[in-house]
């Protein structure tokens, strides 16, 4: 009788698995990492498509309501509404932003990615239908939820199918649709208001994020790490918790701090203290109790992580405070507030090509240290550039500045992504990258209330030494340091010295920012050069 193939193997024993040769059984180990796979640019193209179409959204949707903050604060008659619209958004997007990277790790990039569409969609609905005050803030703060963890789940998804050689050029095409979406968000938000009104401005995004959360839900497939322990028993609740307690202290007193109630407030006096108290405890726990911790501290002791997260840090905060303050320049020449976002343009087109440029550069050379030293020089001149603004600069100059200024900045943000990847193993990539989010998110915020504070202090302290001896000074004084618009107001004799105030203010600032520039820069160098591997396997 003929003896099949099969017939002739080694019989199993105690010691041999009886599916060794089963490729329906080809799944990692218990408690091993799946080996990452590497797929066909056609379905990364598909994959990373699908996701993008959230994070395109998640742009619009930003600038979409920075578009119609006022028009939606009038339609309730509360103009405090209007900071915080903007507030409640940052502060839950920035909170769960650094949880989504050890979630996804042990839920999957695809429940993530989905949870995210459907919190997000929820959020615009719930704004969309909201008949109070109340009600909308509680839709941003949904929204952020879902929109932070459109933007850093699509970052882990793409570095976990992508060889850190090719990963700067996909990261920059990420940056491409998110710039796109900021670009259209003010265009699209006005031209609904003007037509539907506001509420479809979010109500026509939630078909979209459907389609998002479909498409995500049927391409994104990739394995997670599987142990003996259930899934739940994994996640770091107290790690969670204090993180998300620490950002959301630390975020509510920067941000109420000088916007919407004075530095002197309760609220401030009491959160920022707090924030560095559930700081310690993250720490602690992080250290000392986690299993599988939210952030490894150990991680961000790495000299290469550690200078990445902090070039990520200063540099926004000069990038934020400068957009913030850069339009206020604008509309103290007598622009409005349509032409002054006009000009900022180049910045978030710079923005894009300095991104996939350096993603191209990386991809041929295989190094990022020396790049990312003409990034940062490139970085400093173009602030040092925007110090030497006046208001007789010609007006071309800005658009030039500004195009300099956003291409340095995508390349920082596209090299450290790569530097951070590329110092620790694979299977942390995600946590890491969640790390770089909080210090670029509370960075963000930092960078606008130490520009705020330079400007404020900077202009009373003009104002009053050039007009401290004229009639109703205080009152115009008062006027002048909350609305551009009150200078069209003011006595001709006036106007002269308000103006050179003004821009004595906004140079103040511009020389902080830039100082905090060089802080970057410096602490960029302490990067080193890794390996860029054409591999996933980084074989």
């Amino acid at each position: 009788m003929a003896i099949s193939e099969s017939e002739t193997r080694i019989p199993a024993t105690e010691q041999t698995p009886l599916l060794r040769d089963d490729p329906a059984n080809s799944s990692p180990p218990v408690g091993q990492e799946p080996e990452p796979e590497e797929v066909s640019t056609k379905e990364l193209i598909i994959i990373l498509g699908s996701i993008w179409v959230g994070v395109f959204l998640a742009a619009l949707d930003t600038t979409i309501v920075a578009t119609l903050s006022a028009p939606i604060s009038s339609s309730f008659n509360s103009f405090s509404l209007l900071s915080w619209l903007a507030t409640s958004y940052l502060i839950s997007n920035a909170a769960c932003q650094p949880l989504s990277g050890r979630l996804t790790d042990i839920y999957s990039r695809r429940w993530g990615l989905v949870f995210s569409n459907v919190f997000f969609a929820l959020g615009n609905l719930i704004c969309g239908l909201a008949k109070t005050q109340g009600t909308i803030i509680l839709g941003r703060v949904v929204a952020g939820i879902g929109g932070g963890g459109l933007t850093a789940i699509s970052t882990f998804v793409t570095s976990d199918l992508v060889p850190l050689r090719k990963r700067g050029i996909w990261q920059g095409i990420g940056n491409i649709c998110y710039g796109a979406g900021s670009g259209l968000g003010g265009v699209f938000g006005g031209w609904i208001n003007d037509t539907l009104g506001w509420r479809w401005a979010f109500l026509l995004q939630i078909p979209f994020l459907l389609v998002s959360c479909a498409l995500v839900a049927i391409k994104v497939n990739i394995p997670v790490k599987e142990t003996d322990e259930s899934r739940i028993k994994r996640v770091d609740f107290l790690g969670a918790i204090t993180l998300v307690l620490t950002l959301v202290t630390l975020l509510l007193g920067l941000n109420t701090g000088g916007n919407q109630v004075p530095w002197t407030h309760p609220i401030v006096l009491v959160s920022l203290p707090l924030s560095a108290v559930f700081l310690g405890l993250f720490i602690y726990v992080e250290a000392c109790i986690a299993s599988e911790p939210i952030i490894p501290v150990k991680l961000l002791l790495d000299r290469t992580v550690a200078a990445a997260c902090l070039t990520n840090w200063f540099t926004t905060m000069t990038v934020f405070g400068l957009l913030f303050y850069l339009p206020v320049y604008f509309q103290v020449q007598g622009l409005s507030a349509t032409a002054a976002g006009v000009r900022l343009i180049p910045q978030a087109l710079g923005t894009s090509i300095g991104s996939l440029g350096c993603g191209f550069i990386m991809r041929s050379s295989g190094r990022y240290r020396m790049l990312n030293a003409g990034a940062m020089a490139l970085q400093v001149g173009s602030v040092g550039l925007i110090c030497t603004l006046t208001f007789s600069t010609p007006s071309w100059l800005p658009f030039l500045y500004f195009f300099l200024l956003g291409t340095a900045y995508g390349s920082m943000l596209t090299i450290t992504l790569v530097a951070l990847i590329s110092a620790v193993d694979h299977k942390h990539h995600a946590v890491v990258t969640s790390a770089s989010y909080a210090f670029r998110s509370t960075g963000s915020t930092i960078g606008i209330t130490i520009a705020s504070a330079v400007f404020q202090n900077t202009l009373k302290i003009g104002l009053w030494s050039r007009f401290e001896g004229r009639k109703h000074a205080a009152e115009f004084i008062a006027r002048l340091r909350d609305s551009i618009d009150e200078i069209r107001q003011l006595p001709p004799d006036w106007v002269p010295g308000v103006l050179d105030a003004y821009m004595n203010s906004l140079r103040a600032v511009f020389l902080t920012l830039l100082g905090l520039t060089v802080l970057g820069a410096l602490v960029s160098l302490a990067m080193r050069e890794h390996k860029l591997h054409n591999n996933l396997s980084r074989r």
